[in-house]
């Protein structure tokens, strides 16, 4: 039965919960991250150097428009969490209604807000004229495509508020191995170029969006009536005070990260492919830490409606604890694997290359070596916002901001390149400072469990 798959939180052992919750969430990830890989790779490798960098010029603004997307389904998934928590499923059913309504006006607006700013942004952001035909063209691809995106992280963040994360999984797994085979087959049978990799990204997530969808549809306990999908203005107001904030706050972040870009796209093409091939890792490196995110989400979020604030500090002691160990595993792994990792995404010229290699695996490192300190920000992040407060969440995302783009316009200036790559390592320190002085403040005034 369908609801086996869903699990109470409120219940056992915090470490073995969260643990286990995150380690589907982890997998999918990973096929998640693995079809963004293979995309990389096969454009790096069969497009080369040129290509590879058009791909990178692209990325900030792609994942701005995932961020607000992701940031506005997680917020809405941290009231379903708490409602599933306090067993109150008939207002559950009515949060969920009201999120697909929100959900797909969202993504009509960022899908005609994209297509209107890609022109303007890129001459931003200086892209080189040699890749900004093709950059442009990926990412109205990819735009057009936003209510795919939407639809498959609100069915999934329904499925996790639910304590599910064996079926975004197994989407991942099947959207995965649907987007290696199109690539291939777009890319280097047909030949259509980076437009085929975005063509293959869309319909693999289109993949794992009804795969998602089905196994909601089959939750009896959940069925839903035409008058949940009614929207009123209190619970309106509601979605929109919890996804707005955490929709800003990686709004702000990808703003930061496109100025970053500007100050990249200066040291020219060769120089943006190699960091292109460490950013393209930088998914894998986060995968542990976005998985750990979203099951504190969950956790939080189930024990706040259950009454059980004192689960919620013993399941931040775990948490915290998995993700340093976790963290410390992976940056050692990449310190001694990263050169032949980073060598499969990286073609041209044996002079090209070399240079392209020498900035990705600089990058690699620096980013390797502080790898505890992203961990310890999505986990605290996570926890304060599966407590309802998306605001203080908000304000890490400004001192992110901050940090990068200070950092990055500053620092080139003197050391060069390294500059930029300690930007980003900056960034995560600043975010670090407001969350953890935060989560100390909110728990000390959570109430007594009921």
């Amino acid at each position: 039965m369908e609801m086996q798959r869903t699990k109470n939180m409120t219940e056992g052992k915090p470490f073995s919960l969260i643990l286990t919750f995150a380690l589907p969430l982890m997998a999918g990830n990973v096929f998640q991250q693995l079809y963004t890989v293979v995309d990389t790779m096969v454009v790096g490798k069969h497009l080369g150097v040129s290509a590879l960098a058009a791909l990178g010029a692209a990325d900030w603004m792609n994942w701005m428009m995932l961020g607000i997307v992701q940031g506005f389904t997680q917020g809405f998934g941290i009231l379903m969490a708490q409602e599933f928590g306090a067993g109150q499923y008939e207002r559950l059913k009515k949060v969920i209604g009201g999120s697909a309504v929100l959900a797909l006006l969202s993504a009509l607006l960022l899908v005609a807000l994209g297509q209107l700013s890609i022109t303007p942004v890129l001459g931003l952001l200086q892209t080189p004229g040699d890749i900004l035909g093709d950059t442009s063209l990926y990412l109205r691809i990819m735009f057009a495509g936003i209510p795919i995106m939407m639809a498959y992280n609100l069915f999934a963040c329904i499925l996790r508020s639910l304590g599910d994360g064996r079926t975004p999984l197994h989407a991942m797994v099947v959207a995965s191995l649907t987007n290696i085979a199109l690539d291939l087959l777009f890319v280097m049978v047909f030949q259509w170029g980076i437009p085929g990799a975005a063509v293959a990204t869309l319909i693999a997530q289109l993949v794992s969006s009804l795969y998602c969808l089905r196994h909601i549809l089959r939750l009896e306990l959940f069925k839903l009536c035409f008058g949940d999908f009614r929207l009123g203005k209190a619970l309106c107001g509601k979605l929109l005070l919890l996804g707005f904030p955490m929709a800003f706050q990686n709004c702000i972040i990808a703003v930061g990260g496109m100025i970053v870009q500007f100050v990249v796209n200066g040291f020219g093409v060769i120089f943006i492919a190699g960091y292109t091939a460490t950013n393209k890792l930088y998914g894998m490196l986060e995968i542990a830490a976005t998985s750990y995110g979203y099951a504190m989400i969950t956790y939080v979020g189930q024990n706040l409606g259950a009454g059980k604030s004192s689960r919620i500090r013993q399941g931040m002691r775990s948490a915290v604890a998995i993700a340093i160990a976790t963290s410390v595993a992976i940056a050692l792994v990449m310190l001694v694997f990263g050169k032949p990792i980073l060598g499969c995404f990286i073609s041209g010229t044996p002079e090209e290359a070399a240079v392209a290699m020498d900035a990705a695996y600089a990058y690699l490192a620096i980013l390797s070596l502080c790898l505890p300190i992203l961990y310890i920000l999505h986990v605290t992040r996570s926890a304060i916002q599966g407590m309802g407060n998306t605001l203080l969440p908000m304000a890490s995302g400004i001192a992110e901001f901050v940090m990068r783009t200070a950092i990055a316009l500053l620092l080139p200036l003197v050391i060069q390149e390294t500059g930029i790559y300690i930007a980003e390592v900056a960034a995560w320190a600043g975010a670090d400072l407001v969350l953890v002085i935060s989560y100390f403040a909110l728990a000390r005034k959570l109430p007594a469990d009921a």
